[in-house]
């Protein structure tokens, strides 16, 4: 038994400089696109039900007391955005730049979104 033929366009070497298609990367942009907004909803939500949860009525007399918040707390609320860039620049060296800028974009609505929640956990 002979070993069957090998193709030059199938080797990892040649394919490892070129790019993906347009297509495939406009596939994996919408797809990813869902998915982000999917998490940007889930995080406003989160931060409007948490936010009201914790509010001072404006009828009450009792004084604000602070509270510590945890470490996986904050992690989490500056990981995703951590993830969000090493994501986009993963992206844009693979050559997708359609995927790189919704990426790019889902980054910048994490750092927003972690300002916010910064902002109402030191509240």
């Amino acid at each position: 038994m002979s070993s069957p033929p090998t193709d030059d366009q199938d080797s990892p070497a040649t394919a490892r400089g070129e790019r993906p298609s347009r297509l495939t990367d406009i596939a994996v942009a919408l797809l990813l696109a869902v998915a982000d907004a999917v998490i940007v909803a889930v995080a406003v939500v989160m931060f409007l039900v948490v936010g009201m949860g914790t509010a001072q009525s404006p009828y009450t007399s009792r004084p604000g007391h602070s509270r510590d918040t945890p470490l996986l707390i904050w992690c989490v609320v500056w990981g995703v955005p951590v993830v969000a860039a090493t994501g986009a620049y993963v992206h844009a060296r693979l050559k997708m730049p359609v995927t790189a800028v919704v990426q790019g974009l889902f980054t910048l609505a994490c750092t927003f979104l972690a300002v916010v929640w910064t902002r109402m956990l030191l509240s």
